[in-house]
């Protein structure tokens, strides 16, 4: 749907890099192909993270923010098959961009975070509402089935 390369200080922490590459798609169209671990981690927002890693050697494969919800993977653009095919479509939280990474002079930056519904294209925009509903029936089926609804 969209491409963030964050440079916000806790993507410096958790990468032990100058930023992060996220590619945002459904987690349902994910292809995992080995078994993973879920981990609460802390982040800047004070919610949260769940980052979803490689149970054997703990590489962060996906997170999920809680604003955003499970149903969109914040897919870590190095662990894909092929990480070159991936290009930021922004750069964000650039407040805290290490002084030594210089952008591209068409990059669209921002200091933090940005205005979804002015960033993203209607295509994402749609896309990522279908994978939100399809998660808010999954929630309520199970709920009635566990008999918690």
């Amino acid at each position: 749907m969209i491409v963030h390369c964050c440079h916000c200080r806790w993507c410096q922490r958790e990468t032990g890099s100058g930023f992060v590459i996220n590619a945002i798609v459904e987690t349902d169209n994910l292809e995992v192909t080995g078994e993973t671990m879920m981990v609460d981690t802390p982040s800047a927002s004070s919610r949260g993270q769940k980052i979803v890693r490689c149970p054997k050697c703990h590489v962060a494969l996906w997170s999920h923010y809680t604003q955003a919800g499970p149903a969109l993977a914040f897919v870590r653009a190095g662990t894909l098959d092929d990480p070159g095919a991936v290009k930021p479509d922004v750069h964000i939280y650039t407040s805290t961009k290490l002084p030594w990474v210089r952008l591209p002079d068409d990059a669209k930056v921002f200091a933090e975070f940005y205005d979804v519904p002015k960033v993203w294209s209607a295509e994402a925009r749609a896309r990522a509402a279908a994978a939100r509903k399809f998660e808010a029936k999954v929630e309520a089926m199970s709920s009635i089935l566990h008999g918690t609804g």
